[in-house]
């Protein structure tokens, strides 16, 4: 599970953050409704937890953005509004559930346990570079029509280039977007796991992926 936290409030983004190490969670913090949005919209996670009141950009301006590009993540809404009319506009905006301030961490936990166990049917959605396909979805990646298996995390590694195709991704980007906060940026791994995907998907002919120097890498299909 990897859960997207975007809450100013200090105090309870630190309650959720031990929270959710206790519990084993990966999880990413933003505290402006910017840094959120970005997460939000770049980043692969199972539920986002959304505070109304946000810096920059309001959780409600997020949600009507989220959803405008068809984005279905199910989002929690943590508020201080308890009038009716409020909690019904949360709903109608988007939300998939909402939580008073303040609230237990343990009935929080209990209302993302019970949103991720609704069945979410979701179109197949293709993305394509030149003759590679990849159903984000199915955790299905073909070439030429052939399926080709891959680990998790060169899944993930290869979603996040074709969510970024044409631009170039730093190493830090991949880090941060790919890798939970515990991976460690010194550490080579970000190299061997390009370069077994790059064996898996690859050839002379067909190339996907490149190296930029000194800024990162980039899949593209015009080269």
């Amino acid at each position: 599970m990897k859960i997207l936290i975007i809450e100013d409030d200090k105090n309870i983004s630190t309650s959720l953050a031990y929270f959710f190490k206790s519990q084993n969670i990966i999880f990413d913090i933003a505290e402006d409704g910017e840094r959120g949005l970005f997460l939000a919209t770049v980043g692969d996670y199972n539920i986002i937890l959304l505070d109304y009141n946000l810096p920059k950009i309001s959780g409600q301006e997020i949600i009507a953005k989220i959803r405008a590009d068809g984005q279905m993540t199910p989002i929690i809404m943590l508020t201080v509004r308890n009038d009716l009319n409020d909690k019904i506009n949360i709903l109608d905006i988007g939300a998939d559930d909402y939580l008073i301030k303040p609230f237990l961490l343990k009935e929080l936990f209990a209302r993302i346990k019970a949103i991720l166990r609704r069945p979410i049917k979701l179109e197949s959605q293709k993305l394509t570079c030149k003759n590679l396909e990849m159903e984000p979805t199915n955790f299905k990646v073909t070439k030429n029509g052939r399926s080709i298996p891959l680990r998790t995390k060169e899944f993930m590694l290869l979603e996040y280039l074709f969510k970024n195709k044409g631009s170039v991704v730093s190493r830090q980007d991949i880090m941060d977007h790919v890798w939970d906060e515990n991976g460690d940026p010194f550490s080579n791994t970000i190299e061997v796991h390009m370069m077994n995907l790059r064996r898996k998907i690859e050839t002379k002919k067909d190339r996907y992926i490149f190296t930029i120097p000194n800024r990162g890498y980039k899949l593209d299909e015009s080269i």
